[in-house]
């Protein structure tokens, strides 16, 4: 095989394996443009090793990555950013490949909105090891070796990881024609005006996390169903006012992102704001809303390409 052959032939091995290291660094990074730098720097040291002497290129490849996230996430950048409380995970849409594999209840969380954000509370050790383990289901021999730690200390990373995160877990899986009535119940409430109706879907300890369209430097937080109500009540009634800063009169679509239910406003074929809910006890226990643009870049490709149903909302 000549040179050229060889370098179409590895480059083809490594595409195949390219939607698999993208979800390993976007559950790592929690950013879908993050995750995509450090696929493609993957790459380019694929291209520059010795590739005849790499035995299992899966196994390298990984290794590859995971080091370049972690090394994203110990940089002063991103730990400024993070600390900065302006940080909030990337929305996808459903069927984003990103989200994969999602076949087990564990693959599928840990790819939540909600457990992405409690992993920035694990130090970057432990969160890679539990992305490797509960995600990918690697052995934590394959773990060691991928991080350069002992098997023991793979071990005790995932316990404290898995302690964390159990113990600030809301709720499990939900059943998806129950979620999507609380989510319109909501949204009907909302729109309306509805404050006791909107206070009786949340519980009590609810909480809220909104970026401010972006227009705010910290993220904007309510910690009480009165407060939340207020805000939900306030943000979803239409006004003139607000189709102007949005640009238009846009529809109200319900979704799933990030495999929870949620709420896009979309004009157009750009989605201008998302707001995802995670749901326990047939109760609203978290909102988060999201409309800064560059954390809806990837979500308003997927949607270009997406077939919604008909909108909750036609004309907001």
């Amino acid at each position: 095989m000549d040179s050229t052959a060889t370098d179409r032939f590895d480059t083809s091995r490594f595409e195949a394996d390219r939607n698999r290291l993208a979800s390993l660094a976007y559950r790592l990074l929690g950013s879908a443009n993050d995750a995509e730098d450090a696929v493609q720097d993957a790459f380019l040291h694929w291209q520059a090793a010795d590739r005849e002497r790499i035995k299992v290129p899966e196994a390298w490849l990984t290794k590859v990555v995971t080091n370049l996230c972690l090394d994203r996430l110990r940089s002063a950048r991103a730990r400024r950013e993070r600390t900065a409380g302006a940080w909030l995970p990337e929305p996808l849409l459903d069927g984003d490949p990103m989200l994969g594999p999602a076949d087990t209840f564990e693959q599928r969380e840990s790819v939540s909105l909600a457990v992405l954000t409690l992993m920035e509370r694990l130090s970057a050790l432990e969160r890679a090891v539990y992305v490797l383990r509960e995600a990918f289901s690697y052995s934590h021999a394959e773990i060691a070796e991928i991080l350069d730690i002992t098997e023991s200390a793979s071990q005790q990373h995932l316990h404290r990881a898995r302690r964390r995160i159990t113990a600030a877990r809301r709720g499990g899986e939900v059943d998806p024609a129950s979620a999507r009535r609380v989510v319109e119940e909501f949204l009907a409430a909302a729109s309306s005006g509805r404050t006791e109706r909107l206070v009786a879907l949340l519980t009590d300890d609810a909480t809220a996390i909104s970026d401010g369209a972006g227009l705010t430097e910290k993220l904007l937080r309510y910690d009480t169903p009165q407060r939340i109500a207020a805000v939900a009540r306030a943000g979803f009634k239409p006004t003139p006012a607000k189709r102007r800063f949005v640009g238009g009169t846009p529809a109200i679509h319900y979704t799933l992102v990030n495999g929870s239910p949620a709420i896009l406003v979309v004009l157009g074929d750009r989605v201008v704001g998302a707001v995802t809910f995670d749901i326990t006890g047939g109760k609203i226990a978290t909102v988060r809303g999201i409309a800064a643009p560059t954390r809806l870049a990837r979500l308003t490709e997927a949607w270009r390409r997406h077939e919604p149903d008909t909108p909750l909302i036609t004309q907001w």
